[in-house]
């Protein structure tokens, strides 16, 4: 096999030799970046959440010592959550991977040049499709690592390596969002600018906690000078609905029927726009015929709030001159959360809140860069959101990258959840796993660790070699992390914002795009990436590629211009005018069907999946625990600071009178149990947490073994927000 793999190698590229690739001109080892002084201050982006702030890295000695929040940046305007102060701290973790990784006969990792990594990596990557097929390998990626990074290993992934199921663990976080957007509008297109946090007298949050998600955009809300109503919609009582007007707490998942409650009072009553509706949407008559059924009377007894508070909501969006609604992962993460989705930029829609300021059906994103996932890393579209179904978009792709158009796939690929049923079915023999850490993230992890015992080969590609994920891996990648690369990143309000390299990655470890580079050698396709030179040069091709979409992006220069300009939202079409940071969409009333209408979908509410009973009488919520910890604690988890702000061990949040009835108090150890799981979790007494409901963050590792595995029909995202549980003092019940 290594001979015939050789023959492959060569064919391209010539004779390959160690020395040759770890040059560190040719692969971004060794010292920093010529533009870089010893001593001095560089702006760039944070790694962690979508809000996109700009972050002072102060480097002395050329070593990046401490940052501080970027002052007249237009995102964060001079703040920084908990988790960017500290965003320094993971880089110089103990457990960072600084060499490839390889697992031996007798089952133990041992550190082994590039060279020996490659040739295991396309050598055994390479027999499995020739053996079971070129769908046997799959790979999953993530929303965390720069947009040229990403689009790299998606042309990497379908065009060169010829592997068509390629998901990322956005489709865990924004796949709703996205799906709902497309079909709504046209395209995937979040049309808020932040401005709108500040220039609303009505801000709506619908299963959104952005005191603890998102603390800069709360910040910003804070400026708000209009005394805004701020109404909150979540079945707990959360540090943003202790904050806000008005608390809705409806019935977990609830929330289409209420959505579908309101938009029944706004047209009984008259309050709704009828020329905006008439000019800019379609469907509306058939939605006004579905809703009907939606009777206060009926919303009341589903959602669980009085009739009072149903026409006290629709009032408020009434009166409201400048109304924004937001939502994120408890919308996002249902089973019915596209449908849920829509009924939010349906009520935007009837209203005529949307295109102005201070309005919007406005979608917060989770991880720093979903929104580039979304748009250029060719998993659920094709790069500059194109279609792999349309030959018109395949062979536009094929002529700028000078490609055989057959080389693009003619059908989408596979979700992650499909993936991963693949993985268990055994259809898939091979995994690649970037930036991410399914053993600890997804649903229903229990099943996972044993089921990834069914490939022949997997390759986890991280910057640290202790997560879960890579403890199950036969090769690990060590990778560079944000601070130690280059690149761009796409913010929740479709902001272009630069990263920059400041410090040194440990070891032998590498920036993804380096290390895709090094693969395409050795598979033997890289002239297909020829131009594919550093970051910025493929910056270039995607703006290339963006062109006539709505993303179109052709009128940014350079790095240096998106600086300059204090990031730059897209669209941005050449000839852009660069005056001004705040830029929505739609303030045309021109959408991106081919019509230029928005479209009102809808369908029935489906049943809970799992509902209380007398053996699991709880309803588990999971959701963010505290601003300082971030999903799974891979990173956070490594600042000592950020771990005193956040209790160490895994805890229940429980109402004083279940727990009372029950005999439990606080602080004590008890047992959660599901029909997936049982862990041990320290009981918290709250009254925040209505009874009958418990509450697990989603950061400890113990959490998904409980969570239900399923997903919305159209986004494919998994359900993580409900099951159905049991709290007990002894492990025996049930």
């Amino acid at each position: 096999m290594i001979r015939n793999l050789k023959k492959l190698i060569y064919q391209d590229t010539g004779p390959l030799t160690e020395e040759l690739i770890l040059t560190p001109s040719a692969f971004g080892l060794g010292q920093l970046p010529q533009r870089l002084l010893p001593d001095q201050t560089v702006s760039m982006i944070c790694g962690y959440c979508s809000t996109g702030c700009s972050l002072d890295v102060h480097i002395k000695e050329g070593q990046a010592i401490n940052v501080t929040p970027t002052a007249n940046y237009p995102v964060n305007l001079g703040f920084a959550c908990p988790k960017g102060w500290e965003v320094l701290s993971p880089l110089k973790a103990l457990d960072r991977a600084s060499h490839p990784l390889l697992r031996n006969k007798d089952g133990k990792f041992e550190s082994v040049d590039w060279h020996t990594a490659m040739l295991e990596f396309v050598n055994n990557f390479v027999r499995i499709q020739q053996t079971f097929g070129k769908d046997s390998v799959a790979v999953l990626s993530t929303g965390q690592i720069p947009m040229e990074e990403m689009a790299m290993l998606g042309a990497l992934v379908k065009f060169g390596m010829g592997v068509s199921h390629f998901d990322s663990n956005t489709r865990q976080c924004m796949a709703t969002s996205a799906v709902a957007y497309k079909q709504s509008f046209g395209f995937d297109a979040p049309p808020y600018t932040y401005k709108d946090f500040e220039e609303s007298d009505v801000i709506v949050f619908i299963g959104a906690n952005p005191c603890i998600a998102h603390p800069i955009m709360w910040e910003r809300v804070k400026m708000n000078p209009h005394d805004p109503e701020i109404i909150v919609v979540d079945p707990r009582k959360t540090e943003t609905a202790m904050a806000a007007t008005k608390h809705y707490a409806i019935n977990p998942k609830s929330d289409l029927v209420l959505l579908y409650g309101l938009a029944h009072i706004l047209i009984e009553e008259g309050w709704i726009r009828e020329n905006f509706i008439k000019k800019h949407t379609n469907h509306f008559d058939a939605f006004k015929e579905h809703v009907k059924k939606y009777s206060p009377e009926f919303v009341a007894e589903i959602s669980g709030l009085h009739k009072r508070q149903l026409y006290e909501f629709a009032s408020a969006i009434y009166l409201g001159k400048r109304v924004s609604f937001w939502w994120t992962m408890g919308v996002n993460q249902s089973y019915e959360g596209v449908r849920t989705a829509q009924a939010i930029i349906n009520l935007a829609l009837m209203t005529g809140n949307i295109g102005r300021p201070g309005t919007g059906a406005n979608s917060i994103t989770g991880q720093c860069n979903a929104m580039g996932s979304r748009l250029f890393s060719n998993t659920t579209n094709l790069l500059g959101g194109h279609d792999f179904l349309n030959p018109v978009h395949r062979q536009k792709i094929a002529d700028i990258l000078e490609l055989d158009p057959a080389v693009i796939p003619q059908q989408n690929s596979w979700a992650y959840d499909q993936i991963i049923e693949g993985v268990i079915s055994k259809k898939i023999k091979g995994l690649w796993i970037i930036a991410t850490n399914p053993v600890h993230s997804w649903i229903n992890q229990n099943q996972l660790k044993d089921y990834l015992k069914n490939l022949e080969f997997l390759v986890v590609q991280d910057m640290y070699h202790t997560t879960e994920t890579a403890q199950t891996a036969h090769l690990v990648l060590p990778a560079a992390g944000w601070g130690e690369k280059e690149g761009t990143f796409i913010n929740s309000e479709r902001r272009v914002g630069v990263i920059k390299k400041v410090t040194k990655a440990p070891g032998r470890a590498m920036p993804d795009f380096d290390i895709f580079k090094l693969v395409a050698r050795y598979w033997g396709c890289e002239r297909m990436f020829a131009k594919w030179s550093s970051p910025e040069e493929t910056f270039q091709i995607l703006k290339n590629i963006s062109r006539g979409q709505p993303c179109d992006i052709t009128g940014i220069d350079d790095y240096a211009m998106i600086d300059r300009l204090g990031g730059i939202q897209w669209p941005f079409p050449e000839g852009s005018a660069h005056a001004s940071h705040e830029r929505r969409l739609f303030e045309d009333g021109q959408f991106f069907h081919h019509d230029h209408k928005a479209k009102f979908l809808f369908e029935d509410e489906r049943p809970l999946p799992e509902i209380a009973d007398e053996q699991y009488p709880f309803l588990l919520l999971t959701g963010r625990g505290t601003s300082s910890q971030w999903h799974t604690q891979t990173r956070t988890a490594k600042s000592a600071i950020l771990r005193k702000l956040y209790p160490s061990q895994v805890y229940v949040e429980i109402n004083a009178d279940d727990a009372k009835r029950r005999g439990i108090e606080q602080g004590q150890l008890v047992f959660v149990a599901t029909l997936r799981g049982r862990i041990k979790a320290q009981a918290s007494l709250v009254t925040t947490v209505k009874p009958g409901q418990i509450f697990i963050p989603m950061h400890y590792p113990e959490t998904n073994q409980l969570t239900l595995a399923i997903f919305d029909p159209y986004s494919r995202q998994p359900s993580y927000k409900i099951c159905a549980a049991n709290v007990s003092k002894s492990p025996y019940e049930p």
